[in-house]
């Protein structure tokens, strides 16, 4: 059996990712930071399909635990698929934070810079051991790092999501010598828990989201989910080194 690694998937895209690998036959190694509850659901959903998931805390912001973090998916592997290898990476974990670029501060610029790319960039490094020639990378950038999803406050973050790109596209060259593939998804406004579950808070704010949207609403998690699933799969192994923006066409 096939063995995933998705972290963040307490909720939202993480969630709908873990849970969509899984009902392709995929085993799933799912993080959560902070919301263990959310974590257990997802297994829950996953073993309620006849998959087989393990959930591990993570937390994507702190380089310095990922070696211990690769011993206990390397134990998981060896517990749980009686492998010591897995052959899918879906860095999704995220954080948010909005502020004008004249007000951003050097603790809010380091704080995303931590997590949303000195995270994957080390985390995919130090699992690079475990993961087995001819797997696929999936990352988890944004459309706030394109020029359809350019938005006032979001320099700081999509600075990050636009190295996020970058650093995809090294990753499937440098990579591509053991026939591992990388691509990144660039969602738009999708309803997720990120930023305090701000859309459940501010519901007002998503019908002018859905205005400028050219397929008329917010994105669902399952909206993403599905893209990154097929990704790590079979369905689309002659595509590497592309970043595929999901967002229903966000101002188009």
């Amino acid at each position: 059996m096939r063995v995933a690694v998705v972290t963040g998937a307490s909720s939202g895209i993480g969630q709908s990712a873990a849970v969509h690998i899984a009902r392709r036959g995929t085993g799933v190694i799912l993080t959560y930071h902070g919301n263990r509850a959310g974590a257990l659901d997802t297994v829950a959903t996953i073993e309620k399909d006849g998959g087989t998931a393990v959930a591990l805390p993570l937390d994507a912001g702190r380089s310095e635990q990922f070696p211990a973090f690769r011993d206990a998916v390397l134990s998981a592997l060896r517990d749980t698929w009686r492998r010591d290898t897995f052959d899918h990476l879906v860095n999704n974990a995220g954080a948010s934070g909005a502020a004008a670029f004249a007000d951003t501060s050097e603790e809010l610029f380091d704080s995303l810079m931590r997590v949303l790319l000195k995270g994957p960039y080390f985390l995919t490094q130090t699992l690079l051991p475990l993961l087995a020639s001819g797997g696929a990378v999936v990352n988890v950038a944004s459309n706030a790092a394109s020029f359809a999803g350019l938005e006032a406050g979001y320099s700081a973050y999509g600075t990050m999501k636009g190295g996020l790109v970058v650093l995809t596209r090294y990753l499937a060259k440098e990579l591509s010598v053991r026939g591992i593939r990388v691509n990144s998804v660039s969602p738009g406004s999708t309803r997720t828990r990120i930023g305090g579950d701000a859309f459940a808070h501010h519901p007002e704010v998503i019908p002018a989201l859905a205005a400028r949207t050219a397929l008329g609403r917010l994105g669902e998690p399952d909206d993403i989910g599905t893209v990154i699933a097929a990704l790590a799969g079979d369905d689309l192994a002659w595509i590497t080194a592309q970043d595929i923006e999901v967002s229903g066409g966000y101002n188009l």
